[in-house]
């Protein structure tokens, strides 16, 4: 085991050095103390990446030798299958290299961490007996929340990874606006690359592709997080009735989906799908950070189960990716990208219908508590489209006591995009 890790952490160095850190993600750790820090998405969005980020920034900080850094990536196909013994050998391992840190705080980054059995067990010994600092990264909601609420309760803070935001996709692109000087001309620009980012999306990895090359890389994205994600891991065996219910999510993104309609439709295709089963694998696919559905906020716990979800998904370039069109989608892509901002900043997301069954985009409650509506509307030339999203604005905010905000794209590059 000392001998694969001496490989492993010349092998990170090496890349390490050889990397270039010039996109910025501008997601962070939560600073706080004496805490485990976790980061969760999907594959691909650039986890590791940020990791990688995070340790640059603490050996400029620090001015640590990388004798006290230790990172493991747990998709390394040497370290798989991973045990409790296997992950516990690897850190006392280090330990047993560089003994001179036991008497100082090292920094411990292990990617992907879910893939280790029973990992939190060795995590949370390592963190109450060592002078550490632990930095997780991992695909799945739910295995990393039961962990963080079971065997690290109070001992670790999660943050969550998403692919690049609008403003990180113009410095991908490099494109750079200042964003205190907004002119005729640079706000038309912006919103030219808006919609560039509604169809390309924002996978680190996509950048710069051809339409069809970046296709069939989202498309791969897709299989690989259902087989690894979704398939193996709850060891489904209905495989025709989780890809259409993924399918279907994907393509549907910015729509409402109701369990009751969905069973009926794959009765009509002749596949087998109960009920449950199909909640249970909604729920397996936001665990994979894939795609989302967001509930009405209602008091009655009646009207909401009732009443159809909403659909999103992780990035609208999987929608594209899904999609022969996307000439007639901008309102359902732009609606998505809203809610992938809103999850940025923390916000509880639902949706809300008036009493006269105006349907307001989002209801939220910010980290702070407060409460905010708002209503997103991409063809701001349709006088009746706009007339009638404002009139449900307003019947809302009577309704909630609420103060609701618009949201056009030109108010989205103008106000949004550096907050």
């Amino acid at each position: 085991m000392i001998k694969l890790l001496k490989i492993l952490l010349a092998e990170f160095w090496e890349k390490y050095h050889d990397a270039s850190i010039s996109q910025v993600r501008y997601a962070q750790f939560k600073p706080l103390k004496n805490k485990i820090k976790v980061a969760m998405g999907m594959r691909r969005v650039g986890k590791t990446y940020f990791l990688i980020q995070t340790i640059r920034e603490i050996i400029d900080e620090h001015k640590l030798p990388i004798q006290r850094i230790l990172y493991l990536n747990f998709e390394d196909d040497r370290l798989l299958p991973c045990s409790q013994a296997t992950l516990r050998k690897l850190l006392e391992g280090f330990y047993q290299l560089y003994p001179e840190n036991h008497d100082h705080t090292c920094y411990l980054f292990l990617d992907e961490i879910q893939n280790v059995e029973d990992w939190a067990l060795v995590i949370r010994r390592f963190f109450d007996t060592k002078k550490v600092e632990i930095y997780l990264s991992g695909s799945s909601a739910k295995l990393l929340s039961k962990e963080i609420h079971t065997s690290l309760r109070g001992r670790s803070v999660a943050s969550e990874i998403w692919p690049f935001s609008f403003r990180e996709y113009l410095e991908a692109h490099q494109i750079d606006f200042q964003p205190n000087s907004f002119s005729t001309k640079t706000r038309d620009q912006l919103l030219q690359q808006l919609s560039a980012y509604l169809q390309e999306g924002g996978f680190p990895e996509s950048t710069g592709l051809s339409i069809a090359d970046r296709r069939q890389l989202l498309q791969d994205y897709v299989e690989l997080v259902m087989v690894r994600d979704i398939i193996e891991r709850y060891g489904i065996t209905n495989i025709s009735l989780i890809k259409y219910l993924v399918n279907t999510m994907i393509k549907h993104a910015g729509g409402t989906f109701s369990v009751n309609k969905f069973a009926n439709d794959v009765k009509s295709q002749g596949l087998s799908g109960a009920k449950n089963t199909i909640h249970d694998y909604l729920l397996y696919i936001e665990d994979a950070y894939l795609a989302f559905t967001v509930p009405l906020y209602n008091e009655s716990l009646r009207k909401v189960q009732s009443n159809p979800k909403k659909l999103y998904v992780v990035d609208t370039g999987l929608v594209n990716a899904y999609s022969f069109s996307v000439n007639n989608n901008y309102g359902h892509l732009f609606e998505n990208l809203v809610y992938l901002e809103l999850r940025r900043k923390g916000h509880d997301i639902y949706y809300y219908l008036t009493e006269e069954r105006y349907e307001i985009d989002f209801f939220t409650i910010d980290p702070l508590g407060q409460q905010h509506i708002y209503q997103v509307v991409w063809d701001t030339a349709d006088e009746k489209t706009m007339a009638r999203e404002q009139r449900a604005l307003q019947k809302a905010e009577k309704e909630l006591g609420v103060t609701g905000e618009l949201i056009t794209p030109e108010i989205y590059v103008e106000k949004w995009l550096y907050s």
